[in-house]
């Protein structure tokens, strides 16, 4: 088991803290569509979700495939609760005094038993594969290079995201032509997105990493 300083577990949960509110946040609030290029629309999720995927790259650029595994755990734990008190906070009868519109709670937080599968299933395999990809291409790479590695493992693992998101999700209800029409963007969105990010992610690195001991000058 990996031994940390008090000060190095802290900033882990920190990180932890940052990926599972960006994995959130992404789920929640990417509901809003945006006006983009050529006409296109676009999540606001796109801000949020590949701080999901660069985080695990980052944890297991500095503390190994093992701690960068226990993230996406934590995250798959997370979701499949936040869907399961979802679904009984709306099966809940409601009240005569209400705080909120009910259409208006109903329509955010609503999810059908298909969204909610196709979220789970493309979060853990994408998840789990972007770990796998980054050390793959680690392996094959070395140590240096840290920008390549987490751009082809993010280019890969968000293609499996979107993919079966999409097809679990969509499949036999929309065309698969408008299918494929809305996945090949969101999918190149989010690798760019990723990419314009990676600067942070060496700013994760750097202040994830502990200090060298400074070295003792030897005795006279």
């Amino acid at each position: 088991m990996i031994q940390l300083s008090e000060k190095a577990f802290k900033k882990l949960v920190i990180a932890l803290a940052v990926y599972l509110v960006s994995l959130f946040a992404a789920n929640t609030l990417g509901a809003k569509l945006m006006p983009f290029i050529f006409g296109t629309q676009l999540s606001v999720g796109i801000f949020m979700f590949p701080f999901v995927f660069l985080m695990t790259d980052v944890v297991g650029e500095v503390y190994g495939k093992k701690v960068a595994k226990y993230f996406v755990l934590a995250g798959i734990v997370s979701t499949v609760l936040f869907i399961a008190y979802t679904f009984l906070s709306l099966a809940m009868p409601w009240g005569h005094r209400l705080p909120v519109p009910m259409e208006s709670y109903n329509d955010v937080f609503g999810l059908s038993v298909r969204f909610a599968i196709a979220s789970v299933v493309a979060f853990v395999v994408a998840q789990y594969q972007d770990v796998l990809a980054f050390f793959f291409f680690k392996a094959k790479l070395g140590e240096k290079l840290f920008w390549l590695r987490s751009t082809l493992s993010n280019i890969w693992s968000q293609g499996l995201d979107t993919a079966l998101f999409m097809a679990i999700a969509y499949v036999g209800v929309l065309p698969l032509s408008t299918i494929i029409g809305i996945a090949i963007p969101w999918w190149l969105y989010k690798v760019a997105m990723g990419f314009l990010y990676t600067p942070l992610s060496y700013v994760g690195i750097k202040l994830l990493k502990e200090k060298e001991p400074a070295p003792v000058p030897p005795q006279k």
